[in-house]
C-alpha cells in the first residue's frame, strides 16, 4: 500500500490496512465508535460539518483520564445516521462513566431522551427565545405541557 492510496482510504477502511500496529488501529477504531468511519484519512479537516469536527477533537480524548473533565458539544449529531446517533450516545454515556461532565446543545430527540438532565430554552428560537421553559429529567421534561421539546420528547417516548 503506497501513502497515497492509504490517504485515499477511509477510517473503516483503513483498520484493515494498518494491520496489528496497536496505537494506530485502537485510534481508528475510535472514530469508527465516534460515527466517522466514512471520513477519508487525507480529508481536509475544513471540510468538516462543525458536528464531524467536534466528535474528531473528542477521538484524541478517549482514552485518556476524563476525571473532572468538562466537554460541550454543540449539536453533535448534525449529519449522523439514527444508528450512528446511538453509537454517540454510547460514547457520552463513557465519557460520564469516566468522570466527565457532559454538556450537550442538541436537538436530537434520542440525545435529549438519553441525557440525565434537560434544561429547555425556549419557547422559541431566536428572538421567540431565550428563557428557560422547563428543567429535568427527559420525562419530567415530556410531561410539561408549556416546553415545546416536552411535546416531541413525549411523542419520541411513545407517550
Amino acid at each position: 500500500m503506497t501513502l497515497p492510496g492509504l490517504l485515499s482510504a477511509t477510517v473503516a477502511e483503513a483498520i484493515e490496512l494498518v494491520g496489528d500496529v496497536r496505537a494506530v488501529r485502537r485510534t481508528l477504531e475510535t472514530l469508527v465508535d465516534l460515527g466517522l468511519g466514512y471520513l477519508t484519512l487525507g480529508e481536509d479537516t475544513p471540510a468538516l460539518s462543525g458536528g464531524e469536527a467536534q466528535r474528531l477533537k473528542l477521538a484524541g480524548q478517549m482514552g485518556r483520564t476524563q476525571r473532572d473533565a468538562v466537554f460541550v458539544f454543540d449539536e453533535p449529531s448534525v449529519g449522523l445516521h439514527p444508528l450512528d446517533v446511538r453509537t454517540l450516545v454510547h460514547v457520552l454515556d463513557r465519557l460520564v462513566d469516566n468522570g466527565a461532565t457532559v454538556l450537550v446543545i442538541e436537538h436530537d430527540l434520542d440525545l435529549i431522551a438519553n441525557a440525565d438532565w434537560v434544561i429547555d430554552m425556549g419557547p422559541g428560537g431566536g428572538a421567540a427565545g431565550g428563557r428557560l421553559v422547563a428543567r429535568g429529567t427527559p420525562e419530567q421534561i415530556a410531561a410539561d405541557d408549556d416546553s415545546l421539546t416536552g411535546g416531541h420528547l413525549r411523542r419520541h417516548l411513545g407517550g
